[in-house]
């Protein structure tokens, strides 16, 4: 089988055909990727998206860069397999995509004025009401987590205009979520609690924060991975730490750990 090469200097049209050329060798001589479905490699499509998150708030742009690639294999894997139902194929995906652009971009090929992002956002969703959506929220899939979901659905409610006008109101609203969740699970309080009302009361709290992080330029996602991440480096340190001294994190006390917790916390 003739192989395909990377050639020097190619245009991005040449590198994406060798792609496409490949693709199309693997789809019909490597016995797994004969196998796979759309349903098959779905999950894995996901795994590459996890990835590239990674490399991207790491700040890797080589991984950036590699796990692009991997994606990118996966849209043309994707197209290849419905072009074999003649459904669609990867020219329909790259044409779809361009129209729906030029489409959502009157400010841009078109005679409607756009000065701001806001008004770009505004345009956006009202050209996807005259398509067809029903609802504005509509475009926000089901399984996005929970996180991510609150931020994509208060972002496509400003952009019909359904938000507050000032920060400041924002704060207020998440000291009223506080108070209210406070009443619901008083910390000085053993007495027994609607644990589901204090579980929905929680969740005004989350979803608060997370429109004030909105409002003063914070990805709620981002803002929380770093942390995890933080949090995980600080107690991989504590392991670490216990372990040289031949102790277990279970038979230690407390103040012993906080000791190795605050050395990791100025490190």
């Amino acid at each position: 089988m003739p192989l395909t090469p990377p050639v020097t200097g190619a245009t991005s049209t040449v590198a994406f055909e060798r792609l496409l050329k490949i693709m199309d060798d693997l789809r019909e001589n490597c016995p797994w990727d004969k196998k796979q479905t759309i349903e098959s490699i779905r999950h894995l499509t996901i795994e590459e998206t996890y990835e590239l998150s990674d490399a991207i708030l790491s700040g890797d742009l080589q991984e950036v860069k590699k796990e692009l690639g991997d994606i990118m294999l996966h849209l043309v894997f994707y197209a290849r397999i419905a072009s074999e139902t003649n459904d669609f194929n990867i020219t329909d995906v790259l044409n779809s995509i361009s129209d729906k652009l030029i489409n959502r971009h009157p400010h841009i090929y078109g005679d409607v004025t756009a000065e701001d992002e806001a008004a770009v956002k505004r345009n956006w969703e009202q050209i996807k009401l005259k398509e067809g959506n029903k609802s504005v929220l509509g475009g926000v899939p089901a399984s996005l987590p929970a996180l991510v979901k609150a931020s994509r659905i208060q972002e496509k409610a400003r952009g019909v205009g359904f938000d507050w006008e000032d920060k400041s109101q924002v704060w207020e609203k998440v000291e009223e979520e506080m108070r209210e969740f406070k009443q619901e699970f008083n910390p000085e309080d053993d007495r027994d609690f609607d644990h589901e009302k204090a579980e929905g009361e929680f969740g005004d709290v989350l979803f608060s924060l997370i429109n004030y992080a909105r409002f003063i330029n914070i990805n709620p996602e981002d803002a929380l991975e770093k942390t995890n991440r933080k949090f995980i480096k600080r107690f991989q340190y504590l392991e670490t730490k216990a372990n040289e001294q031949g102790k277990k994190l279970h038979d230690m006390t407390l103040a012993e750990m906080d000791v190795f917790w605050n050395e990791a916390k100025k490190m």
